[in-house]
C-alpha cells in the first residue's frame, strides 16, 4: 500500500477474520450475509440506479453515494439464496459506510485477498469481492466528478 492506512472499519474486518479457524471463518461470512443492510425506502423502487456486478455469480447489484458531509454509503442487493455472495457485498457496504472518498480510494484492491478466505471459496468468488471493490470506487469517483 502507497503509505496510507487501511480504514478503520476494513482492517477491522481483517482482524476478525484472520483471528479465526477456516471453519468460524465461512460462519462469520455467514454472519455478514445476514446483515447486509435493506435498501432505504427511496432506492427501493428504482433498480435503474445500481449496477450489476458482473463479476459475481450471483446477481448483484449497487450503488453507491456521496452526501453532502463528503461520507460513502453503499446499497446493495444480494439475493437470500447466494450467502458468500451476499456477504462479501456486506463486508464491502459496512467497510465502506461513512468513509470520503480519499479513505474508499486507499483500500487496496487486493483486500478480498487478505481476509484468509482464498482456501474456502472459489477464486472466481474472491474475484467477484475484487469486482465489488473496483466498481464502488468507480462509482464514487464518478459521483465526486459530475
Amino acid at each position: 500500500m502507497t503509505g496510507q492506512q487501511l480504514p478503520e472499519q476494513f482492517a477491522q474486518i481483517r482482524e476478525d477474520f484472520l483471528a479465526l479457524d477456516l471453519r468460524e471463518r465461512l460462519q462469520l461470512l455467514l454472519e455478514f450475509s445476514n446483515e447486509l443492510p435493506e435498501l432505504p425506502e427511496r432506492y427501493r423502487d428504482h433498480p435503474d440506479l445500481f449496477e450489476r456486478v458482473v463479476e459475481c455469480q450471483s446477481p448483484v447489484f449497487i450503488f453507491l453515494e456521496v452526501d453532502d458531509a463528503e461520507r460513502v454509503h453503499m446499497y446493495a442487493t444480494a439475493p437470500k439464496e447466494a450467502p458468500t455472495t451476499r456477504g462479501f457485498a456486506s463486508i464491502i457496504a459496512q467497510g465502506l459506510e461513512g468513509l470520503t472518498p480519499e479513505e474508499v480510494f486507499a483500500v487496496p484492491e487486493d483486500y478480498p485477498h487478505s481476509l484468509g478466505l482464498t482456501e474456502a471459496v472459489s477464486p472466481l468468488r474472491i474475484r467477484g469481492m475484487t469486482g465489488l471493490l473496483h466498481r464502488a470506487k468507480r462509482q464514487i469517483r464518478e459521483r465526486i466528478a459530475a
